[in-house]
């Protein structure tokens, strides 16, 4: 249980900045560079000042302008938004992967950086089985509980969120009630690079403590998976996550036990399961109508 939330937690944050941009009508496959750019940036900042608060300021403020990059691409420009997701991942992983090697040189991938410990919450705690797994997590778990309901009100039972799901399903119908389509969907965006960057920042401040090329590792991907078999609500959504959590956590326990068969086999459990998941989801999910069409205000 511990180490499916562990696993869990990094896909949930992209899996909310998914959700978020795609309600907007956006579709964000730049969840998987914006990731590698939060840990970057999480990293880079915590080794420069030895403080992981600042190392997390820095990965979100790189995530944002992946976010607001996209917003120029896809929004502005209306560059086909599949394509702009692409050239996101690829320009992250090369830059990332380029000035990493610039700044720790040699001790690429061995420079440690300060992060977050685990803190335990008295009396849960203690709760037999769910309370060690559960509530002795770090601080970026812990924001992910209350991220839960807080995204979900907002996006249901808010007139913000009203407005941001008339984007994503009928921009124009919602331009013409007085809603700023373009300004929306750029905090969306933005928003949604935020939160794929403190999911890639928990990796470096609360699990690994140090910097590795592409070490992201295909989660943004999974978190677009865990979207779709989400139904784009941001509860269900995490639980997706959680569920792509624990294949990962039951990949890694059979290799440990099964130590003579190869490990790549068991490496592609989270992948089958995401696309097993998604294949029986065909034709009954139903995406936000204006998904991944840009829209021209000037256009008929």
């Amino acid at each position: 249980m511990a180490s499916s939330l562990r696993l869990a937690v990094p896909i949930a944050f992209a899996a909310l900045g998914g959700v978020l941009a795609e309600r907007s009508g956006v579709l964000n496959i730049g969840l998987e560079g914006m990731m590698l750019a939060g840990a970057f940036g999480a990293a880079i900042g915590a080794f420069a000042t030895g403080s992981p608060i600042i190392g997390l300021a820095c990965g979100i403020l790189m995530g944002a302008v992946g976010g607001l990059l996209l917003g120029v691409l896809a929004v502005s420009w209306r560059i086909n938004q599949l394509v702009a997701g692409i050239a996101i991942n690829l320009l992250f992983a090369g830059m990332t992967s380029f000035l990493a090697r610039q700044l720790f040189g040699e001790e690429m991938g061995r420079a440690t950086v300060e992060g977050f410990g685990k803190i335990a919450i008295p009396g849960l705690s203690a709760i037999p089985i769910v309370g060690p797994a559960v509530f002795n997590q770090d601080p970026l778990t812990y924001l992910l509980y209350v991220l839960a309901p807080v995204s979900s009100w907002l996006l249901f039972k808010t007139s913000w969120g009203l407005s941001l799901r008339g984007t994503g399903e009928n921009p124009r119908a919602a331009d013409s009630s007085g809603v700023a389509v373009f300004r929306l969907r750029y905090a969306a965006l933005i928003g949604s690079g935020m939160l794929a960057a403190i999911g890639g920042a928990q990796l470096v401040l609360s699990q690994i403590h140090l910097f590795a090329e592409n070490m992201s590792a295909g989660k943004g991907f999974i978190a677009l998976a865990a979207v779709i078999l989400g139904r784009w609500n941001p509860a269900l959504a995490i639980l997706a996550a959680l569920f792509f959590g624990m294949c990962d956590a039951a990949q890694l326990r059979l290799q440990f036990v099964n130590p003579e068969i190869p490990y790549q086999v068991f490496l592609i459990l989270p992948y089958l399961a995401s696309i097993v998941a998604l294949v029986g989801l065909v034709g009954v999910v139903r995406a936000p109508e204006a998904l991944g069409a840009p829209y021209d205000r000037e256009g008929r």
